[in-house]
């Protein structure tokens, strides 16, 4: 058996470095919204410094040209998007030593579920390969196709995650009583889960098209970026209806089944909220003329919507489980 104090210990843990992926998530959403990707046009280092200069006179008088040479062309100091991107970088160190306390803390499931402790495991080296791609992302000098396979890899990370802590929970999950749920509730679940992986696809399409209309603009008039949105974006914004109504079903269905708040029903609130809030931060980006600060929101909320559908999906199949079991 496992110590009780231990699992917990190793849930905070794990929830924590959940929530840090999310956040870090967010910032890169800033960095790419604020263009600040090449704020460091090298990787590890930033501008051949660990610790990235303050200003322009700090780096030598021929850096245009050397940066030139290496493939960036128009390398142009800004120390707002370079500490921006220096930023994220650190953030990301830092959740790397988070995923790999997480690992190290999974070695208590050794002797109960191995399974627990090796997701752990290939989370931290998922991680380290997210670091090469960052680095790969660099040298392709922001390619939308890498910036897109960096996020959807954060992603599965993320994904990865929560099963490993949800798993590691499993006999708490086994009590949630969802007994009064229709027995189509996991189906239209699968379905809204796939709604929102084709969502997700089609907006990281309309995203690189974003990316390629802001380069045009040079990153200003933003309120003119609009008139150039391919017909993909309209398909994008149509379906968040289907979306909305789709998981508002999903949502009243938990809300039907509860007598009390509990950990499923809340979720579910929470889900609807980021759904909600996801659509407005979509209309802002439609109708007020792409702020900058819609960009990173729609961006974490839909990363949001998927994380609380997929662990609501592992939550009731581990409530689902005693019942099944004893039918049979």
């Amino acid at each position: 058996m496992i110590d009780p104090k231990a699992a917990a210990r190793f849930r905070r843990l794990g929830t924590v470095t959940i929530f840090a992926v999310y956040f870090l998530i967010m910032v890169g959403g800033i960095v790419r919204a604020s263009g600040a990707g090449m704020g460091c046009p090298d990787w590890p280092t930033c501008f051949g410094q660990w610790i990235p200069p303050t200003e322009e006179s700090q780096l030598p008088t021929n850096y245009h040209e050397i940066y030139a040479r290496r493939g960036y062309e128009n390398t142009q100091f800004n120390p707002v998007k370079t500490w921006t991107e220096y930023t994220n970088r650190l953030i990301g160190a830092s959740i790397g030593i988070l995923i790999l306390l997480t690992a190290w803390a999974s070695r208590i499931y050794l002797k109960t579920d191995k399974a627990v402790c090796h997701l752990a495991v290939a989370v931290f080296l998922l991680v380290g390969f997210q670091g090469w791609l960052g680095s790969t992302v660099v040298a392709s000098n922001l390619k939308p196709v890498m910036i897109t396979l960096h996020m959807l890899l954060a992603l599965a990370i993320v994904s990865l995650l929560i099963y490993t802590i949800a798993r590691s929970q499993q006999d708490l999950l086994g009590k949630l009583g969802i007994g009064a749920l229709p027995a189509n509730f996991r189906t239209v679940l699968y379905i809204a889960i796939v709604m929102t992986i084709l969502q997700i696809a089609m907006g990281t399409q309309v995203r690189e098209a974003v990316d390629f209309i802001a380069h045009e603009h040079a990153y200003i008039d933003r309120q003119f970026w609009r008139d150039d949105f391919p017909v993909i974006f309209y398909v994008h914004r149509s379906f968040s209806s289907l979306i909305l109504f789709t998981n508002l079903w999903l949502v009243w269905k938990l809300h039907q089944a509860s007598e009390t708040p509990n950990l499923l029903l809340r979720t579910g609130y929470v889900l609807a909220g980021f759904i909600v809030t996801a659509i407005l931060a979509g209309v802002s980006l439609d109708r007020l003329g792409m702020p900058a600060v819609a960009q990173p929101v729609h961006l974490l909320m839909a990363n949001l919507i998927f994380g609380a559908q997929f662990f609501l999906l592992i939550c009731t199949g581990y409530a689902l489980r005693p019942s099944y079991q004893q039918s049979i």
